[in-house]
């Protein structure tokens, strides 16, 4: 039967691949690889070193394709959302089917971890729903932003006894959740930290993480926020694209 391996290969650094990625690669005969523009070409350079520096004695191809569009103009972001994963599928379940032959084993390599806000395990299940093709598929955890950040920082993620909350730049423009002194943020691209009023709040920012443009900003999150903004803006600018996170941190826990 087919097999296709989700393959966590951490926030950035090849350094971040663990064992296991390493063992899968070299299982691997086909990696399917979607291309999101000349923006993120880094993206698509990072994975193809990564199969470079650590696939041995394994011939393999690539299969390249463009990413479908996601609706930015939608009034819904979870429709839109929900039509895009739908086209990833219908993407993702040709591949498989013409790509991948019957005894061979392919590949989506994802950035950080699959579990933390990816979409490929979704769009895998729902092909698996839809039973027009039969694969199996297995998952190997990858070093995801979240750990690369506190690592980064030389920091932990939770305090003595305490929680930690993990969401989206999209519900913290809303507010800090009540009695969680500890919020990682991640997918914030309208930098809604700038909603948070609190004096006691320290920001733990990282971007491009584990990679020679790592960017790393700490310390009070009203004296910083403007200057993370504007160095968050200049380096898109530069780059074509950013990925970032952040811990949000209450100075006096409850």
């Amino acid at each position: 039967m087919r097999k296709v391996f989700i393959i966590g290969i951490g926030a950035g650094n090849p350094d971040y691949i663990t064992v296991q990625a390493i063992n899968a690669l070299n299982e691997v005969d086909v990696f399917f690889v979607m291309d999101k523009g000349r923006e993120k070409e880094d993206l698509i350079g990072l994975r193809k070193d990564i199969c470079e520096r650590y696939i041995k004695d394994k011939s393999y191809r690539t299969i390249q394709i463009r990413d479908p569009e996601r609706d930015r103009t939608s009034s819904s972001y979870e429709s839109s959302v929900k039509a895009w994963h739908e086209q990833r599928a219908t993407v993702y379940e040709r591949l498989i089917g013409q790509e991948l032959g019957e005894e061979e084993c392919g590949a989506f390599l994802v950035w950080g971890d699959p579990s933390f806000y990816d979409s490929t395990l979704r769009i895998v299940d729902q092909i698996i729903a839809r039973g027009t093709i039969a694969f199996e598929y297995e998952v190997v955890p990858g070093i995801s932003s979240i750990q690369a950040l506190a690592a980064r920082h030389r920091i932990t993620l939770n305090r003595i006894g305490q929680s930690i909350h993990i969401t989206t730049g999209r519900k913290i423009s809303e507010g800090l959740p009540d009695n969680i002194d500890d919020v990682i943020v991640m997918l914030d691209a309208e930098c809604s930290f700038k909603n948070v009023n609190d004096p006691e709040i320290e920001i733990y920012w990282g971007a491009y993480i584990g990679t020679e443009d790592e960017i790393l900003v700490s310390g009070n999150l009203r004296r910083l926020m403007h200057d993370i903004e504007r160095i968050r803006r200049e380096a898109k600018e530069k780059k074509g694209w950013i990925m970032d996170t952040y811990l949000l941190r209450k100075t006096a826990a409850h």
